[in-house]
This record gives C-alpha cells, sequence and structure tokens, in this order.
C-alpha cells in the first residue's frame, strides 16, 4: 500500500511540475557527455524543451567502447536514432589503472573506480560490474545495437558543434572531462563558445540524508575523504584543465546533494509505467539502491527551481600525485589562488521529490 501511494503520489507531482524553457521558449541545444547511457540521458532525450545534438562518449564507469554500443542501443529503445554518437576518450590525460594500484598502496582503497572495478571493498547490495579491458568486443546483456557511432573524434565534434552554434549549445557533462579537456587544448575559444557547462564532479562535504542502507553505504565514502568524488578522480588533470577554462557559465553538481536521493524500486515503476512500452521494459530493468548522481545534473537543466541551496564558488581540482590527487578545491571570492579558476554555481541541496516527479513527467512524453 506504502509503495501504491507513493507511485500515485509521484503521478500526480508530475503532472502538476512546470518545467523551465528559455525566456524565449526555444529549446535548448544540448550535447551530452558521458559514459553510457541511462536516466540521464532519456530525460534530455524525451524533454520538449531540449533538442540534443549529439552524445560523446569517455571511459569513466565502463571504457569509452562499451559507453559506445550503451549509448547507441539507448538510442534504438528510445526511437532516438536521428541522435548521433560520437566516440571520445579512452584513456585519462595521464592517470591509469596501473598509478590508480600504487594510489591505493600509498593512501588507502577507493570505494568505486569505474572501469578499473574488479570488487567492492566491502559487502554491498549493489552488482559489481563486469571487469573488461579497452579494447574487449562489446556484447550488451540488453541487446547490441544496428545503430553505428559517428566517425569523427569527439573533441572534434565538440569544437566543430560550439562553432556552428557559438553561444547556444549547453553541454551537459556527467563522467570524467577528458573530451572536454582535450577540446579546450585542441581550440582555445572552445570554452567561450559553449553557451554552458552543466557537469557532475567534485564533492564538498556530503552528508546522510536519507534512513536506510543503501544511503548509508554511498554517504559513508565521505566521511574520511569529504572531497574525492570518482568523475574528477578518474582524470583530475582534465577536471583541472575544465575548471579554468573560460566558460560563460558553469553549474556544478557535485556529490553533495544525491546522498539525498535514491532510485527507489517505486520510483523505477513509476517511471516504467509512464513510459512508452519498450522504453518502460527497459526502465523497469534498471537496478535500484543507488543515488541519482547525474539525474540532478538533468534536473537542475530542466527545472532550475528544484535547487533549494546554491553556492557561488571558484572550483579547480588538485592534479598532484599525492593522498589528494583529485580532489575537489574550492575557495569564495578573494580567497582563489588567482591561476585562472573560474566561478561556478555549486548547487548544495535540492528538492528530491520534485526531482523524482520530473522524471516520471519526463518518461510519460515518450508516448509522443
Amino acid at each position: 500500500m506504502k509503495a501504491l501511494l507513493r507511485a500515485v503520489l509521484l503521478a500526480v507531482l508530475a503532472a502538476l511540475l512546470p518545467v523551465a524553457a528559455h525566456a524565449d521558449g526555444a529549446r535548448r541545444k544540448v550535447i551530452i557527455d558521458d559514459e553510457g547511457f541511462a536516466l540521464m540521458h532519456l530525460m534530455l532525450l524525451e524533454s520538449d524543451r531540449v533538442d540534443v545534438l549529439g552524445i560523446t562518449t569517455v571511459s569513466g564507469n565502463t571504457w569509452a567502447n562499451r559507453a559506445t554500443a550503451m549509448a547507441l542501443r539507448g538510442l534504438e529503445i528510445a526511437h532516438r536514432g536521428d541522435v548521433p554518437v560520437v566516440q571520445g576518450a579512452t584513456y585519462p590525460l595521464l592517470n591509469s589503472e596501473a598509478l590508480t594500484e600504487r594510489w591505493e598502496a600509498l593512501y588507502g582503497k577507493l570505494t568505486w573506480k569505474g572501469a578499473w572495478m574488479k570488487q567492492w571493498v566491502e559487502p554491498t547490495r549493489q552488482s559489481t560490474p563486469a571487469y573488461h579491458g579497452p579494447t574487449d568486443p562489446v556484447d550488451l546483456p540488453w541487446g547490441n545495437p544496428g545503430l553505428k557511432a559517428s566517425p569523427e573524434i569527439a573533441a572534434n565534434f565538440l569544437i566543430r558543434m560550439v562553432h556552428k552554434y557559438p553561444g547556444q549549445i549547453t553541454i551537459v557533462a556527467c563522467g570524467p572531462l577528458t573530451n572536454l579537456a582535450l577540446a579546450q587544448r585542441l581550440d582555445p575559444e572552445f570554452a567561450a563558445l559553449a553557451g554552458e557547462l552543466v557537469y557532475m564532479g567534485g564533492s564538498l562535504n556530503p552528508q546522510q540524508q536519507l534512513d536506510n542502507v543503501s544511503a548509508a553505504q554511498f554517504a559513508r565514502e565521505y566521511a574520511n575523504s569529504p572531497r574525492r568524488e570518482f568523475n574528477a578522480r578518474f582524470d583530475p588533470e582534465a577536471a583541472s584543465i575544465v575548471s579554468r577554462s573560460p566558460w560563460r557559465k558553469i553549474t556544478v553538481v557535485p556529490a553533495d546533494p544525491a546522498t539525498g536521493t535514491q532510485l527507489t524500486p517505486e520510483l523505477v515503476k513509476a517511471m516504467s509505467a509512464a513510459a512508452a512500452p519498450e522504453l518502460g521494459r527497459f526502465i523497469g530493468g534498471m537496478e535500484a539502491g543507488f543515488p541519482m548522481w547525474d539525474e540532478i545534473a538533468a534536473g537542475v537543466l530542466l527545472d532550475p527551481g528544484m535547487v533549494t541551496e546554491a553556492e557561488e564558488l571558484y572550483v579547480d581540482y588538485n592534479a598532484q600525485f599525492g593522498a589528494g590527487y583529485g580532489d575537489m578545491l574550492s575557495w569564495r571570492e578573494g580567497y582563489q589562488p588567482g591561476l585562472g579558476e573560474r566561478k561556478a554555481t555549486v548547487v548544495r541541496k535540492i528538492d528530491a521529490a520534485r526531482l523524482d516527479a520530473l522524471m516520471v513527467q519526463v518518461m510519460a512524453a515518450s508516448h509522443r
């Protein structure tokens, strides 16, 4: 009964929830830069306020070749074969699996290592992903794609798009920032030509906000390392380059607000019921129990009103190999070192119920 009431409440909220748009009502041009295909992609693809110009892939949670296959297959399921997928960097700029293992021997175990993950440090309810090499053949459990990736390189695609639509493109990055760093190094005008960067990465001081086992697990990793987050830790040099690039606007979604969210079985069921049949079956097969890191980034873009607390900070990332390698660095006005750090809007808290409702609302649009 409790699950049913929650599902009904989500449906009611979704029907009432306004979704933000540009002041002129135009569809926002978006490029998604990420390491796979999940709810964040669907939120942007199904929104009638967004025009997704392409998806660029990068290694992070998985290798770039698998991320590309996942994105292509996801687009097939969503019936969005019109959106190009462009594969990006396979390796971080400097970091590597061997270097990460050396770091762990010196400074302790990392909770999540993405493509380099072989096992959890402690028992967990979440499944352990299969371990693959960077060039291993891809065979997806939810079917292999018939669509083909663009032959272009992600960094070149990003550069070409911002020149074609100067000041109009929002880049939503929810994986390591390697592609964006490469684009900036290839073309110093790249960041300045983009309209906005919204990225999920970094960490300030996340606190447990939900009272359940899964939430406690994901909040616990920050107790002794509050500034460490996977996307930045996978490629710290790229994160630092991107943070010091001349973007017109930067919105950072760190790990902090995600500890107040969770992909619950009830939310999965509500989204699955709302979506078109094939897409609903895909959503229904998703593993519950995880915080909604990337979905917050998409949610903040679609509905800025869900942000309940934010702060203007200068942001950079520690690119020195040591105990703090990859940690987020932040300063208030006047305290920054002045080495090119850019001011960003850093999201500290969101309205989790509003995010849930938005996700159900957007999935319902897949019937159109």
